[in-house]
């Protein structure tokens, strides 16, 4: 099989970040990659809706049966978004380790907290869960990236002191990449980017849309996820549309499309 690591490996460069552009099937796979992308990642919220589930509602093979297909839609390394790795043993996560880079994902990243609305796991066991991702990670016969996540800012369970503490384990416990999503200011991002020599991940949603890839290059981010965010800006549109429809019987908003011609000529770029 061919190894998608080191490429991705080589993405990651602090101060000078990559767009890790976050597809939800393969038709969204392929336009980004015609379009540009350098990888491609999974998002488990945007895949979710895509089966009519809620964010944290897919199982692990629901997960690497999605990723396999949009590893097979392009050339390019693909990144798994694989929530808290589908159970809270570490042996799980390591498990789940080893079955991502079977189906041929260049890494993934791994939450320190279930599905929400969970709470996280206490630090020690988040820590020994990464400790033991890697260990499976560096165990494997290709390069893998694997990202430690520390979602409590997120999810409003913890500040920026329990998530600097987290990430200090996960960057000791062999992580290659840390994120903690959407902190509470651009200057703890940097303050997250300045405590480690470990690739940063930053996620450009919320506030944090607000600012460009230059801003975040300045403060020695690494890599910019856009998480769920594409397939919630034409989940937008989609809303806006058709609740024109609806309340005022106009189609206006219908005219605003790009031509099925460009989509098609996207999409053939990477058919077999």
């Amino acid at each position: 099989m061919h190894d998608p690591g080191p490429a991705f490996r080589a993405l990651h460069h602090p101060g000078n970040p990559f767009v890790l552009a976050n597809a939800w099937d393969i038709g969204s796979a392929r336009m980004l990659a015609a379009m540009g992308a350098q990888a491609l990642a999974t998002s488990s919220s945007a895949y979710a809706f895509t089966l009519g589930l809620p964010d944290g509602g897919i199982t692990r093979d629901q997960a690497l049966a999605h990723a396999q297909d949009l590893v097979a839609a392009t050339p390019l390394p693909v990144s798994g978004d694989f929530e808290d790795g589908f159970g809270e043993d570490p042996d799980t996560v390591a498990e789940t380790v080893r079955l991502a880079a079977e189906i041929g994902l260049a890494g993934i990243s791994i939450e320190d907290n279930p599905a929400p609305p969970g709470a996280p796991y206490d630090r020690a066991l988040a820590i020994e869960r990464i400790r033991a991702a890697s260990a499976a990670a560096r165990a494997l016969p290709r390069d893998f990236v694997l990202v430690a996540r520390a979602d409590g800012i997120l999810n409003g369970h913890y500040g920026m002191e329990e998530a600097t503490a987290r990430l200090h384990g996960f960057d000791e416990a062999g992580a290659d990449c840390l994120y903690a999503p959407i902190p509470p200011s651009f200057e703890d991002l940097e303050k997250i980017c300045a405590m480690t020599d470990k690739p940063v991940n930053a996620l450009a949603s919320g506030p944090f849309a607000s600012y460009t890839r230059d801003d975040f290059a300045r403060i020695g981010v690494a890599r910019i996820s856009l998480g769920g965010a594409l397939a919630r800006a034409a989940q937008r549109r989609v809303m806006d549309a058709f609740s024109e429809i609806m309340e005022d019987g106009s189609f206006a908003m219908l005219k605003k499309t790009v031509p099925g011609a460009k989509v098609d000529e996207m999409l053939r770029q990477y058919m077999v």
